[in-house]
């Protein structure tokens, strides 16, 4: 089976003129090789594809593959997410990972929270802002915590984030609707623990493949699972399994969102507790990153004793079955 791999390339951004933050999401040679190795222990051949403009060139010239491994995360508009699984849906080409609608709704982290709170799912109250006006129109109990609606890697989210009144909820909207040129997700703030929940396979085979609880070092004053403490991780944070009592009730909420969501062969799910421990949802990463190193998946599973190898493997298996039921 030839497997190709649709990916974006932080270095080919970064050289046309990409900022470190804009291209925050795309991913390292370091993972494409980590993911590539680990396609070909698992007993697959394997074509770099690269970005969608590579992609379309490549169909262009009359080239297939059996299946895509896409990790594209797009380059610009609120679907960018979905752009390589639309394309290749038009030249029924499989794929791993989930499907144009799932990717569409998902990176919207407004209208996903719509979804799960239609399901009965617990997830914090919130309000979305797509202009100044619809500040005054907020209605939820300070304090807040504030972050671009469709923006991943924790882009957008820093102390300031954090909101105590409605002076400051009026300045952070009015600087992430100018610099991120989307709306934002206002919600109500989540005081508890918090946690990631990695998921493998599709609809009622889903289940969780391990849980991490992001445990905040003493020294570390902004207690925000933010862009720069995800980038400074290993400095400022501890990962750890929480107690089995709370990985039952993450599992629970977790494999249901992912599930009602209809995410597909692997990804992760956000959590926080509120002031009752009771696990909310927070948003679903079904792109997550792979790096074999540095990605919460990868970590997550690695700590419940599940190897980078046996990863890509178990989502490919989850990839194919689904796609020979169709």
């Amino acid at each position: 089976m030839i497997v190709g791999i649709s990916y974006d390339l932080k270095s080919d951004y970064i050289s046309e003129g990409y900022t470190e933050e804009e291209a925050a999401e795309f991913d390292s040679e370091e993972t494409i090789a980590g993911i590539e190795n680990a396609l070909i222990a698992n007993g697959y051949f394997t074509e770099r594809i690269g970005n969608i403009r590579s992609l379309l060139h490549q169909l262009h010239e009359g080239k297939r593959w059996d299946i895509v491994f896409n990790i594209c995360e797009g380059i610009y508009g609120i679907g960018r997410e979905a752009q390589v699984p639309a394309i290749l849906d038009v030249f029924k080409i499989p794929y791993t990972f989930s499907d144009v609608l799932v990717n569409s709704l998902t990176l919207h982290k407004g209208l996903t929270k719509r979804v799960i709170r239609d399901l009965g799912l617990p997830t914090a109250d919130f309000a979305v802002v797509e202009s100044i006006e619809d500040i005054d129109k907020i209605n939820l109990p300070f304090p807040l915590f504030a972050k671009p609606v469709a923006e991943g890697t924790g882009k957008g989210i820093d102390p300031n984030s954090m909101i105590s009144n409605f002076k400051e909820l009026k300045e952070v909207c009015i600087d992430r609707l100018e610099h991120y040129k989307q709306a934002v997700l206002v919600e109500t703030y989540l005081s508890g623990r918090e946690f990631t929940v990695g998921i493998i396979g599709s609809d009622n085979e889903s289940a969780a493949s391990g849980i991490m609880e992001v445990c905040y070092r003493k020294h570390v004053k902004d207690q925000i699972y933010s862009y720069h403490s995800k980038a400074n991780y290993k400095d400022l944070i501890d990962y750890s399994v929480p107690e089995n009592d709370v990985v039952d009730k993450c599992y629970e909420v977790a494999v249901a969102a992912w599930k009602g969501l209809g995410c597909r062969d692997g990804g992760r799910i956000d959590l926080r507790m509120d002031g009752n421990n009771i696990p909310n949802f927070i948003e679903v990463n079904p792109l997550a990153g792979l790096n074999p190193v540095h990605s919460d998946l990868p970590i997550l599973c690695r700590m419940a004793g599940t190897s980078y190898e046996e990863l890509i493997g178990k989502i490919m298996k989850s990839a194919i079955k689904r796609i020979q039921k169709t």
